[in-house]
């Protein structure tokens, strides 16, 4: 046999399945990359948590309600030698009795927190508002007998989820008197937490309260709307708030310097009765208020007791977000990767079938990792240098190899050019549909069109079962 007999060439099939068949190894480091970004965002949820625990977590706001306790019969039944006896006793329990109108003005001064190379989104937050009270003239038929109601011992009750929050104090004020704040004894909506204030009212007339006081939280902070009207005024200098809850706030103003929004929210929307002798619990819809969503029949008060608990609360809330999620951005462009392998082996494929350039699965192979690469250098740059710039810098220094090896791989600094615009099309076009998240969809299925066009036009002479053979002087194309 003539050992300088010219080398036969795979078919063009046959090459076609050896690309498919490295193009699905590289799955696995790609796979590898994603539970690499999911490993960092948790890290770095967990240093928000570190830095929020000192601070202040998501915040609930409720009340201000009046809480009166009264005197009611109740019948209890008993074993006494065996036998099933009746018997009346005097109970004590709570009336709650919610505002007339309440308007609340809540400022939100944000800030951010760093701890190593991740932060946090912290707030203080001002809120001040007027509420008023007033007794139904028909109290009895809610049940409570006026006579009973213990006034001697009413309060003032106003939550905060998380009181240590409360660093700088807060204000009462009834029908012009100021009252002494005391810790503890939040309506049931806020955990139990805040502060409250015994009232000298005997329920005549009309009960002015004026309150105030300073807030710290992180991310967000919820209003739990109460009695006849809310009107809650929410103001921020953060630009990208996101606004959810059971209401949203009307015609809300969002811009580049900051955000307000007001909430209006009448008495027929919540479904709740002027007073309840339980009170209502923290509201369901995770951590977007602050709490998991779990209801419970009672809550505990500091001072030991605890009060029944009718059922959840709605809430509005204003969270403020980040304008670069640079974890869920990596995430969603780590699964567009397959997309720029498909392109990037597509090319040098047709440059093989098509010119003559023979490349090797190796050369597959390497070109791949190169490409796998950018993933890893785009979230490294970007947790240090921001979601932005490390797109710049991850994407240039993969361009630039890759175009470099390429001319070695494809013979020719032509082909490694049209390689290089091949990779500069495939990220400024991922980093477009990552940036317009709505569009991503039909921009991505137009691209794979064009491109399923184009490699059939490539390659609609191609004889895919032949095995040929390139003559010595063919030209490289």
């Amino acid at each position: 046999m003539d050992e300088k007999a010219p080398h036969r060439e795979r078919s063009p099939g046959m090459k076609l399945l050896f690309v498919g068949l490295v193009s699905a190894v590289l799955i696995v480091p790609l796979l590898l990359v994603y539970a690499l970004v999911y490993d960092r965002q948790d890290q770095s949820e967990t240093a928000q948590a570190s830095i929020n625990a000192g601070w202040g977590g998501p915040q609930v706001l409720a009340g201000p309600i009046v809480v009166v306790p009264f005197k009611t019969t109740q019948t209890q039944n008993e074993t006494v030698d065996g036998k099933q006896v009746s018997r009346v006793v005097e109970v004590e329990k709570l009336l709650y009795i919610s505002p007339l109108t309440n308007t609340v003005s809540t400022r939100i001064e944000p800030q951010e927190r760093r701890k190593s190379i991740y932060r946090s989104v912290l707030f203080t937050a001002k809120t001040e508002g007027k509420a008023a009270f007033v007794l139904p003239e028909d109290l009895e038929r809610f049940g409570v007998t006026p006579d009973k109601l213990l006034w001697d011992r009413a309060e003032v009750r106003i939550g905060a989820s998380d009181a240590r929050g409360l660093t700088t104090g807060g204000t009462i004020v009834a029908n012009g008197k100021p009252l002494e704040v005391q810790p503890g004894k939040g309506p049931a909506a806020s955990g139990g937490q805040g502060f409250f204030a015994f009232l000298g009212w005997d329920g005549s007339g009309r009960l002015n309260i004026d309150y105030a006081f300073g807030l710290r939280g992180s991310r967000t902070i919820s209003l739990v709307p109460r009695g006849g009207s809310t009107v809650w005024n929410v103001s921020s200098p953060w630009p990208s708030p996101s606004f959810d809850g059971a209401f949203l706030p009307e015609k809300p103003s969002v811009t580049d310097k900051g955000f307000k929004a007001e909430y209006t929210i009448d008495k027929l929307a919540l479904g709740q009765p002027p007073l309840s002798t339980e009170d209502y619990g923290p509201p369901q819809g995770g951590s977007a208020y602050g709490y998991n969503g779990r209801v419970s029949t009672t809550i505990a008060i500091p001072d030991g007791t605890t009060e029944a608990v009718a059922g959840p609360s709605r809430a509005v809330s204003v969270s403020l977000i980040e304008t670069v999620d640079l974890y869920s951005k990596v995430d969603r462009s780590v699964k567009y990767g397959f997309l720029f392998i498909g392109f990037t082996f597509l090319a040098f494929f047709l440059f093989d079938i098509v010119a003559g350039a023979r490349v090797a699965a190796v050369e597959y192979l390497l070109t791949g990792a190169g490409l796998v690469l950018f993933f890893v250098l785009l979230l490294a740059f970007a947790e240090v240098i921001g979601f932005t710039a490390a797109y710049l810098v991850a994407s240039a220094a993969v361009i630039g190899l890759l175009t470099a090896y390429s001319a070695a791989v494809l013979k020719s600094w032509k082909r490694a050019r049209f390689i290089g615009a091949l990779l500069v099309g495939l990220y400024a076009l991922l980093f477009v549909l990552l940036n317009l998240e709505a569009w991503s969809l039909m921009i991505g299925s137009v691209l794979l069109f064009v491109a399923l066009a184009g490699v059939m036009y490539a390659t609609r002479h191609v004889d895919w079962s032949s095995v040929g053979r390139h003559s010595p002087g063919e030209a490289e194309g």
